[in-house]
């Protein structure tokens, strides 16, 4: 699997059919399933999108956790019973579902947002209102990335 990286706006076409970027296809070029994942943020208005082997990755790391935990109730009724995947036709393109877009508060234009092993699509002013937010947060704390080789 490859990196999501970057910003990519794209329109919704009249059918509700939007592209998604070239170079985020490009780094599915090695997964099974030729298209994607979306399921609504719950952290964000935003959707959430990732491969299918990463969706497997979180199902496998939920199975560690107890058949009757309450978090495990949450993860199961929010990402995998709201996850929708989602096929590319033969020009990259994807239906979003109407429910994901309203969550998202998208109508005609879509930004698609690179987040390492996934990415979101969001309304692209309310991104940019977050963008603005994590750079003053980042200010505050200087995280520091420590990097193993």
């Amino acid at each position: 699997m490859g990196l999501f990286l970057s910003c990519y706006e794209n329109r919704l076409d009249t059918k509700g059919r939007i592209s998604v970027p070239a170079a985020f296809r490009s780094s599915l070029n090695n997964e099974n399933f030729a298209g994607v994942v979306l399921y609504r943020s719950f952290t964000h208005n935003c959707i959430e999108g990732l491969p299918m082997s990463r969706m497997e990755k979180i199902a496998n790391a939920t199975d560690k956790m107890g058949i009757f935990d309450n978090e495990l109730d949450n993860i199961s009724a929010l990402v995998f019973a709201d996850a929708r995947p989602l096929q590319f036709d033969v020009t990259g393109r994807i239906i979003i579902p109407a429910d994901l877009l309203k969550h998202a508060n998208i109508d005609e234009t879509a930004l698609f947002v690179g987040r390492g092993n996934s990415f979101q699509i969001w309304n692209p002013s309310d991104f940019a209102k977050t963008q603005s937010e994590s750079l003053n947060n980042l200010r505050k704390i200087r995280p520091n990335i420590k990097i193993s080789e």
